[in-house]
């Protein structure tokens, strides 16, 4: 894509990510509507509607451009270009009157064959908060450049941490939080992936990691993190857009290796 067009995929992005924002904002307090829900999820009629609202916007301005979502997806994915979107990432927050979710909003393109975001954004409806990347240039939140932390020792650093739905997580990520704790300042499970990566960008925590967390809760926090100077890596973990995360300053990563040692962090 060129320039321009990236710019205008941006603008879209923040318009979408802002209108199923004001509908999260409108519909807080409100009795929701439970879809299907799980031990450790919930979906919501919300997150439909969201989503519905999010791809109109989308394809008012690409409307050759697939859409693959949490709720559902529009075209063939695999092309050259497609949307990933998370019209409530933090559902079961935002179910229980917890104001700590967001909507997260990707564009990514292939390049030799791999897909990479080109444009992020993440907002914030509780806190108005909209963090903002295009692929080589600085990351924003509210029109304002942002870098990571430069805390270097773990000693220093807030770690967030999350746990997805499949109970097979807890068995690989239980251990990596027992390691961890003695090591580091404080550990914080706050239930939003895109926000716990654009607060790893933004300098607020240093490290996030998580397994078995999908592709649309970290395509547009990834490309912010690392456009504010920090390092995302990831392992596709299953064929459903599974992935296994570990998101830092930039400065951590071998010390993060050295105190898991074996731990499923060291997979990296």
């Amino acid at each position: 894509m060129k320039s321009s067009d990236l710019k205008r995929a941006l603008a879209v992005s923040v318009r979408a990510a802002k209108g199923a924002g004001k509908m999260m904002r409108a519909n807080w307090r409100s009795p929701k509507k439970i879809n299907s829900q799980s031990q450790h999820d919930i979906k919501l009629e919300l997150d439909v509607r969201c989503q519905k609202e999010i791809t109109r916007i989308l394809q008012s301005s690409f409307p050759d451009v697939p859409v693959l979502g949490e709720e559902a997806t529009t075209g063939d994915v695999e092309e050259q270009f497609r949307w990933v979107v998370d019209p409530i990432d933090g559902t079961v927050n935002f179910t229980y009157g917890i104001p700590h979710a967001c909507v997260s909003v990707a564009l990514q393109g292939r390049k030799k064959g791999e897909f990479e975001t080109l444009v992020g954004a993440v907002y914030d409806p509780f806190c108005d908060e909209l963090w903002t990347a295009v692929r080589g240039q600085r990351a924003q939140l509210n029109g304002r450049a942002i870098r990571v932390s430069s805390r270097k020792q773990l000693k220093e650093a807030i770690v967030s941490m999350g746990f997805a739905k499949e109970k097979s997580t807890l068995a690989i990520m239980l251990p990596v939080m027992n390691a961890l704790i003695p090591e580091v300042r404080k550990i914080r499970i706050m239930g939003s992936a895109a926000l716990s990566m654009v607060y790893v960008a933004t300098g607020r925590t240093d490290i996030y990691t998580e397994y078995g967390v999908r592709l649309w809760d970290i395509a547009a926090g990834g490309l912010i993190l690392e456009c504010a100077g920090g390092e995302f890596w990831n392992r596709e973990v299953d064929n459903t857009y599974g992935y296994h995360v570990i998101a830092n300053n930039g400065l951590l990563r071998a010390r993060l290796e050295e105190i898991t040692g074996a731990l499923a962090i060291s997979s990296f």
